[in-house]
């Protein structure tokens, strides 16, 4: 796709290509790397379309997925890195997703608690991070238990442990991280949902910027550069998502 002047403005209308990042996901950007050094797919993909439209990147670093949106909503940045969600689409611009991670539920070793479909069931806290994805969803889907939010995801299995509550939902790869520190607990078998993690854009951008980072997204993933970063950057258990 031949990159316009104009399209180049669209997309780093300060001069810059400023991309919102949220460290609270490990999937997509590792949150303990330093400000001047962040890293992950995220990261990866932003350089290279930087590198296409020959501009020079800003990251914008935030610890949870609810800030990150938020810098798109208000075009303090210019892309960003999250999950596909019908609440956030009405002033983001979506492209299909490029990576497909599992949302999960954690529990005690010795909680009765063994099939995810046992745990929305009145006197069960759910600990979830606030504004997530995965909080998004439950909120919407949960019909007896009782979401108990926390600010960040890297805060949900300690809030969980802390507080007491039967069980912690998140991104897989974060429960498993924290089942290690922590130890006595497990993850429940399979998921609750598929997390669709995408690029993204404000609304406010033209249809043609929208296309551009739509068509941008499926040539990563055809040319095998997802697939290369994720391994890189030692990502276990999400995929590439298949193509539009």
């Amino acid at each position: 796709m031949t990159t316009h002047a104009s399209i180049i403005n669209e997309f780093a209308p300060t001069g810059k290509l400023r991309s919102s990042l949220n460290l609270g996901n490990p999937v997509l950007a590792h949150s303990k790397t330093s400000p001047d050094k962040p890293a992950g797919v995220s990261i990866d993909l932003t350089r290279e379309l930087a590198r296409e439209l020959g501009v020079e990147v800003s990251f914008l670093q935030f610890p949870t997925a609810a800030r990150s949106v938020e810098a798109l909503n208000t075009q303090e940045a210019d892309i960003g890195f999250m999950a596909i969600d019908p609440l956030r689409a009405a002033a983001i611009h979506f492209t299909a997703a490029y990576v497909q991670i599992e949302g999960c539920y954690l529990v005690a070793d010795g909680s009765p608690l063994a099939r995810n479909e046992e745990v929305d069931v009145a006197g069960t806290n759910i600990v979830v991070g606030a504004g997530s994805a995965y909080e998004l969803f439950l909120s919407r889907n949960i019909r007896s238990a009782t979401l108990v939010k926390v600010p960040t995801s890297e805060a949900v299995v300690d809030g969980m442990v802390q507080g007491g509550h039967a069980v912690a939902a998140g991104v897989k790869q974060q429960l498993e991280a924290d089942a290690q520190r922590i130890g006595g607990l497990r993850l429940l078998p399979g998921n609750f949902m598929v997390i669709n993690q995408a690029m993204a854009m404000p609304k406010a951008r033209s249809a043609q910027a929208a296309a551009y980072l739509d068509d941008f997204v499926e040539r990563m993933k055809r040319s095998g550069f997802v697939a290369q970063a994720l391994e890189r950057h030692g990502i276990a258990g999400a995929k590439v998502a298949p193509a539009a």
